[in-house]
C-alpha cells in the first residue's frame, strides 16, 4: 500500500484538511504525520474530520516526553474520531534529543518502550471495561481511574501500536508487542532482510506470536523527474540526506551490513567538525543505488513495488505530498503499488 506523508514545512493546521482530502481523493492508503517542527497529533484530529477511508499515523510521536496516560487519551481520542483509522506510532528519539530539547530522563530505551506499550493498554482496557487501573511496571505505574476522568468505551478499542527504529533491540520488542514496524528511511532491502525481519521474528518466538502480524511500514529515498536537472537535483539531496544519517553512530550497523563502517566513521568524524559541504561527497553511486530507488517518473511505482514486495507491507516515498503538485505522477504511483 502507498502511503502519503504529510508536508514538514506544511504540517500546519490550517493546511492539514486540505492535504488529507487531496490524499484520500488521489487514492493513498494512508497519511502519516510526524513529529520534528510540529506536534504529530493536532493534524490527524483534522485530517480525521474531513476523511472517510484514509488510514491515519504518527509517523512518528515521541514517547517518553509524554506520560503514557496523556499518550492514551490522545490516542483514545483520535482512534474515536476516525472511526478505528488511526495508528499509533511510537519512536524512542535518542538520548541527547530526549534530555537537552525535551528536557526529560533517558533510561533503557527498550524496555522502558516495552513497559510504556504495556501501560498504554492497561490503560486503554480500564477505559474500554471501567475494570481497576492496576498497572505497575518497571518504569510506570498507574492504579487510579475514577469515573470522572474514564472517558468510557469506544466503537474501536484496539488501537495498533507501531514502533519506529533502526537497530534489533526494538524490532525484537515490535516482534514481541506491537502491530508494526518503523523501518528507518536509511535502510537497504539486504538490511531488512537479514537483521530486521529476523530479530522481529525472533521476539515475536519468545511472545508465541506470528511475525507476519507485524506489518513493517517504511518510507523510501526515491530519485526522480521530468529532466536530468531535476533528478540530479534530487539525487543531491538524497546523498545529504543519507550522509546526514550514516554520520549516526546508533544507525551504524546499516552501514556494517554492507561493509561501509569506514565511511561511517569519516562521516561521524566530519559532523563532529561540522564540515558539512564534505559529508555528501562520502555516498558514492553504489551507496545511492543501496539505499534509494531511481527511475523515470513513470517507471517509479513498478520499481518501488519491485523493491519492496514481499519485504515492506506499507510504503511512503520521502517526498511530502502537496496538493496539486505532480498529482499526475502520485496517482500513476498509487496504481502501480497498489495494483
Amino acid at each position: 500500500m502507498l502511503d502519503a506523508a504529510m508536508p514538514v514545512e506544511s504540517n500546519q493546521l490550517a493546511t492539514a484538511a486540505w492535504v488529507a482530502r487531496a490524499a484520500e481523493e488521489l487514492g493513498f492508503a494512508g497519511l502519516w504525520t510526524n513529529e520534528t517542527k510540529h506536534d504529530a497529533f493536532l493534524p490527524l484530529v483534522l485530517a480525521a474530520e474531513h476523511t472517510r477511508r484514509l488510514a491515519l499515523g504518527t509517523a512518528v510521536a515521541i514517547a517518553f516526553p509524554r506520560s503514557p496516560m496523556v499518550m492514551a487519551q490522545v490516542a483514545w481520542d483520535l482512534a474515536a474520531l476516525s472511526e478505528g483509522r488511526f495508528l499509533l506510532g511510537l519512536g524512542t528519539q535518542v538520548k541527547a534529543h530526549i534530555e537537552r530539547r525535551f528536557g526529560t530522563t533517558w533510561e533503557s530505551p527498550v524496555a522502558r518502550l516495552g513497559d510504556y506499550i504495556a501501560a498504554l493498554r492497561a490503560i486503554w482496557a480500564t477505559f474500554q471495561t471501567g475494570a481497576p487501573l492496576r498497572f505497575q511496571g518497571s518504569y510506570y505505574r498507574h492504579t487510579l481511574m475514577t469515573p470522572f476522568f474514564n472517558p468510557g468505551p469506544i466503537a474501536h478499542p484496539e488501537i495498533p501500536i507501531l514502533i519506529a527504529g533502526v537497530n534489533t533491540g526494538l524490532a525484537r520488542l515490535a516482534g514481541e508487542v506491537a502491530q508494526g514496524f518503523h523501518v528507518h528511511p536509511f535502510h537497504s532491502v539486504r538490511y531488512v532482510e537479514t537483521v530486521l525481519r529476523p530479530a522481529i521474528a525472533a521476539g515475536a518466538g519468545l511472545a508465541h506470536r506470528d511475525p507476519s502480524v507485524v506489518q513493517l511500514v517504511a518510507s523510501l529515498f526515491v530519485i526522480t523527474g521530468s529532466d536530468a536537472a531535476e533528478r540530479e537535483q534530487l539525487r543531491a539531496s538524497v546523498r545529504e540526506q543519507l550522509a546526514f544519517y550514516a554520520s549516526t553512530p546508533s544507525y551504524r550497523p546499516v552501514l556494517e551490513c554492507h561493509g561501509w563502517t569506514e565511511v561511517g566513521e569519516r562521516l561521524s568524524l566530519l559532523a563532529k567538525r561540522q564540515q558539512w559541504s564534505a559529508m555528501s561527497g562520502l555516498i558514492d553511486d553504489e551507496m545511492l543505488r543501496t539505499f534509494a530507488v531511481e527511475a523515470d517518473a513513470a517507471e517509479l511505482g513498478q520499481a518501488v513495488r519491485e523493491r519492496c514486495a514481499g519485504l515492506i507491507d506499507r510504503i511512503s516515498l520521502y517526498l511530502p505530498f502537496v496538493p496539486g503538485e505532480h498529482d499526475a505522477f502520485w496517482q500513476t504511483a498509487i496504481r502501480a503499488v497498489n495494483g
